[in-house]
């Protein structure tokens, strides 16, 4: 491995920026990550004090966790998933890792949409695999489509996909789901499914790659739906056959994630009125921005399905995202990332912005950008 093939993650220094001026007393709104600004359902942090008390904690995967996320496909999806299948996760970035490391070898070529995730890319490169960057653009809303695939001159071994997307926020329709698993079969492409947003739509339910590849990989995690970022839990469905390979990994690599987490995500996943509240900010807050920003001259967009990110195009204001989120940051207090990070070639013209904040928080940030906006027309 190449350790340059690593690039950072730009949002960081963006952020560390804000926390500085934070703690210098400065009014930030932060809206430059993919992570609530609630906290886990009260009843779960309620479970959280209990078991504290109640045990010492340790080394271990609860069974009854894995069978409520089986449940859990079973109500969502219509699937019946067998619980061995379902491996707990410290998040879903050490899922990816697990995927990458113990189902694809080295010199593999793994391919995934661009925009896309940074860590894609970076986690891609890291454990010497061969990152293949799809260009998609306005014409398919940002997404994967069949027809990416069927052009590719070589097949690649594997294939990362996420619907809903970071940082577009758009979904992939079932037919179109149905199209790419099907293209992916023709020509022997794995599939990890990356579906850590579902919960989280506003235009219907999202599917799940399971319902048309039972052979899929899928990642998913409590930090988003679930509103537990910090508690650094996730789970993946391991393809059959694969559950005593992945375990062995997931034992030298990771041991197990926190019991602590894994109490507090079992009583989490049945907070359903809680977490639809968080669900309805998101969308009133989304609407919000909807409306906004074509009235600052960002109407180049792509409506988001679902998550809670907006993708917009800036490139009649800047040729620089990393310098517009900066400036931006030091005038105004609101953080938002950078387009490099999720698309090295257009990312230059492109922004992020994340609402999952409070709606009185995104109405601020509105009133400071359009501001600010004005100011630099001006």
């Amino acid at each position: 491995m190449n350790p340059a093939s690593v690039e950072p993650f730009h949002a960081i220094s963006i952020s560390r920026l804000a926390h500085r001026l934070e703690g210098e007393g400065r009014s930030i709104i932060h809206m430059e990550f993919g992570q609530p600004s609630t906290g886990a359902p009260p009843r779960a942090i309620a479970a959280a004090h209990h078991w504290l008390d109640a045990e010492p904690g340790g080394y271990v995967e609860h069974s009854r966790l894995c069978e409520r996320i089986a449940r859990l496909y079973a109500d969502r999806h219509g699937l019946s998933i067998d619980p061995a299948r379902i491996l707990l996760t410290c998040g879903a970035s050490p899922a990816l890792v697990l995927a990458l490391s113990a189902l694809f070898s080295p010199g593999d070529r793994i391919a995934f949409v661009r925009p896309g995730y940074v860590a894609y890319r970076n986690t891609v490169s890291a454990l010497d695999r061969v990152p293949v960057e799809i260009a998609a653009d306005a014409s398919t809303r940002f997404q994967l489509a069949a027809s990416h695939l069927d052009a590719l001159e070589e097949a690649p071994a594997g294939l990362i996909l996420a619907s809903p997307a970071n940082p577009t926020g758009t979904m992939i329709p079932a037919e179109g789901l149905a199209a790419i698993a099907a293209a992916a079969k023709r020509r022997g492409i794995r599939i990890i499914s990356d579906e850590i947003y579902h919960g989280l739509s506003y235009v219907g339910p999202a599917h799940s790659m399971l319902e048309f590849d039972p052979d899929a990989i899928i990642i998913n995690s409590f930090s988003k739906y679930f509103s537990m970022a910090g508690w650094r839990l996730g789970w993946i469905v391991a393809p059959p056959g694969t559950s005593e390979l992945l375990r062995a990994y997931i034992g030298n690599l990771f041991l197990t994630p926190p019991s602590l987490a894994q109490h507090a995500a079992l009583v989490a996943m049945d907070e359903t009125d809680v977490l639809e509240g968080y669900h309805e900010t998101y969308r009133r807050n989304r609407a919000l921005l909807l409306e906004a920003l074509p009235q600052m001259g960002l109407a180049r967009i792509a409506p988001p399905d679902g998550a809670f990110y907006i993708w917009a195009d800036v490139s009649a204001l800047t040729n620089d995202s990393m310098d517009f989120c900066r400036r931006l940051l030091v005038d105004t207090g609101v953080t938002i990332a950078p387009g490099v990070d999720f698309d090295p070639v257009e990312g230059h013209r492109f922004i992020r912005f994340s609402f999952a904040v409070s709606t009185a928080q995104t109405e601020d940030a509105i009133d400071r950008f359009g501001s600010w906006l004005a100011q630099q027309r001006a």
